[in-house]
């Protein structure tokens, strides 16, 4: 005999199965490990030996990931649902827009040290910053044995031949190409703010379009010099030293008019894990370990009281080093904040025209 479904049985069973689903998910998602997010490379090898080892062995379990940025990653975690990232090293824009949006926690200063721990201008509402650090103009001293003198040379195809790798993307190559065009460093985002300083920058890298290639991750530009693929790079200075010290590089950097910013550390919304999120921001914001740091990549740190613990032999390549910081000039978050979605989908378009 064929049994007939009652009207109530299906959909109850279908509300039952939902819910025994949902309660697994969530328990998936309660057990799942801490988990930090980083920039990858000898940078975050450096960070796993000052930080994320030393943690893991107070008794919290932490695994770390690597990611190349950007804030529509971070939405669509938090929007759709599944996050699994706790706490994220930032750059300055992503931080201020995704606190904006409530992608991050609000911090709480007393948790992670309070704010006289930290460097002037290193706390903000959402997050707390993790290191300072410049876009430098890097070569090969073995293969480049005529010192370029700043981006001027770097646009110049002429005096020095071959490919050139820049990050794909619209911020700081809009500036560095309105440097080569002639612009005060000082005076770079009065000029992109307006639309002939925009056309003007593209300009410039429509110069030298055909010798571009482009780079995502940190850590490909000393591994496009060390391939011999490119004549110059754009690259993040502690990377560059990073290459020399490991590897035996002589690689190169020219620190006049390179952009420096802050990148920081957040909280990601919502963390199931927002209580050892905090002790391990606390952790990472010690003066006693960030001042290991530099040994394994020359970034400047922010706790107040890291400086007088770097080893003195270290100070020359930091971008926080008086004579390295005077020649630079500070990036400018909120410009990017304003202009950053319309020049990335400029960007987009300019670059896939090659």
């Amino acid at each position: 005999m064929t049994m007939k479904s009652s009207p109530l049985f299906t959909p109850l069973a279908t509300l039952t199965a939902m819910a025994t689903l949902c309660l697994a998910a969530g328990a998936a998602h309660a057990q799942r490990d801490m988990t930090i997010v980083s920039w990858g490379g000898a940078y975050q090898d450096g960070q796993k030996e000052v930080f994320f080892k030393p943690f893991n062995a107070l008794g919290t379990k932490l695994v770390d990931e690597a990611w190349d940025g950007g804030l529509g990653v971070l939405r669509t975690k938090i929007k759709g649902g599944n996050n699994n990232w706790d706490v994220v090293q930032v750059e300055a824009d992503e931080l201020e827009i995704g606190c904006d949006e409530g992608l991050y926690e609000k911090l709480d200063v007393a948790k992670i040290g309070g704010a006289a721990r930290y460097l002037p201008g290193t706390v903000h509402a959402c997050g707390v910053g993790a290191i300072i650090y410049n876009l430098v103009l890097a070569y090969d001293g073995d293969k480049t044995k005529t010192t370029p003198n700043g981006w001027a040379d770097f646009f110049d195809s002429k005096k020095y031949p071959g490919k050139r790798a820049i990050r794909n993307g619209a911020k700081w190559n809009l500036e560095v190409a309105l440097i080569a065009d002639g612009v005060p460093s000082k005076d770079v985002y009065k000029v992109l703010r307006t639309p002939d300083g925009v056309e003007r920058a593209f300009r410039k890298l429509d110069t030298i379009k055909t010798d571009l290639v482009f780079w995502k991750s940190g850590a490909q530009p000393p591994q496009m010099l060390a391939a011999g693929d490119v004549v110059f790079t754009t690259a993040y200075n502690g990377r560059i030293t990073a290459a020399n010290e490991k590897d035996k590089k002589n690689f190169k950097m020219v620190w006049k008019d390179t952009p420096y910013t802050m990148d920081s550390w957040v909280i990601m919304k919502g963390t199931p894990h927002k209580a050892n999120a905090e002790k391990l921001v606390e952790f990472l914001g010690r003066a006693e370990n960030q001042a290991k740091l530099p040994k394994y990549v020359r970034y400047g740190v922010t706790a107040a009281g890291a400086a007088p613990l770097i080893d003195k032999s270290l100070m020359g390549e930091l971008p926080t080093n008086p004579d390295n910081l005077k020649q630079a000039f500070a990036e400018d978050p909120k410009f990017w904040i304003d202009n950053g979605d319309k020049l990335a989908e400029r960007w987009t378009k300019w670059a896939g025209t090659k």
